[in-house]
């Protein structure tokens, strides 16, 4: 006999994915299984639409491989509880995150497709892989909804001190506590990338390494070479600007 709290998680589950509603109490309504088969199917690297497999023989395949993949979050209840996200936030945030990868969870690439999307002008591609790091909280090589909504709860709706430690987590390229000239250079170098060439005013070669070494004049309290999350904190927090751009994204959602 299944637990209160397993049928609770089960419930919210099926809300977040709208197989039944839960004002109406209407039944499950069937899913459009080949709309979300051929939206999956196009994330994958080996799927080819003009592949010689039967259609028949293509539609079992599919159907096995989306039922290893298919995968629900945690109870809303939790999650509620968990971010600064009420139940409703919760439940568009799911929608849309099932639209770009309808598996429930993203892997490096797709989420270096869909960042790209935003940058077209340049190569965003390190900049997506230094972001992805810092959502896979799990180290395990890939995004759950779960690690994308306790990030976006963070950088949307954290405190300060927090939205400080996860900016110098994501800086923080090999999480050893500190940032480097060599990860700093890193970021800046992929930050250029990402705008792209043409921007205006038009920036010079040299930018990234002029920038690092004004994070570091500002940052490296000690000029041991490298910066702590006190200093970080200690030097952002003094900061107008910085602060300012803290409270950039509070009324996104």
């Amino acid at each position: 006999m299944k637990s209160r709290s397993q049928d609770q998680s089960l419930s919210d589950s099926r809300e977040l994915d709208r197989s039944y509603d839960p004002l109406t109490g209407n039944p499950p309504s069937k899913p459009n299984k080949k709309t979300i088969k051929q939206r999956f199917l196009k994330l994958l690297p080996c799927y080819r639409s003009g592949s010689s497999t039967s259609s028949n023989q293509r539609s079992i395949a599919d159907d096995a491989e989306l039922s290893t993949v298919c995968y629900r979050p945690e109870g809303l209840d939790r999650l509620v509880q968990q971010t600064n996200f009420t139940k409703k936030e919760l439940k568009v945030l799911y929608r849309g995150f099932k639209n770009e990868c309808p598996s429930g969870v993203v892997n490096e690439e797709t989420f270096k497709s869909i960042y790209s999307q935003f940058f077209p002008q340049g190569d965003s591609s390190m900049y997506a892989h230094f972001l992805f790091e810092a959502f896979d909280t799990n180290n395990n090589g890939s995004v759950s909804f779960e690690d994308f909504v306790m990030s976006m709860s963070i950088i949307l709706r954290g405190s300060v001190t927090d939205k400080l430690n996860w900016a110098f987590n994501l800086y923080d390229l090999n999480k050893d506590g500190c940032i480097t000239r060599e990860e700093m250079t890193d970021i800046m170098h992929s930050i250029y990338d990402m705008m792209g060439k043409y921007t205006y005013p038009n920036m010079n070669d040299s930018a990234p390494k002029e920038h690092v070494e004004n994070f570091f004049q500002k940052m490296d309290k000690n000029n041991d070479g490298v910066v702590t999350i006190e200093e970080f904190l200690e030097t952002c927090q003094k900061d107008e600007n910085i602060m300012q751009s803290m409270h950039m994204f509070d009324n996104v959602i």
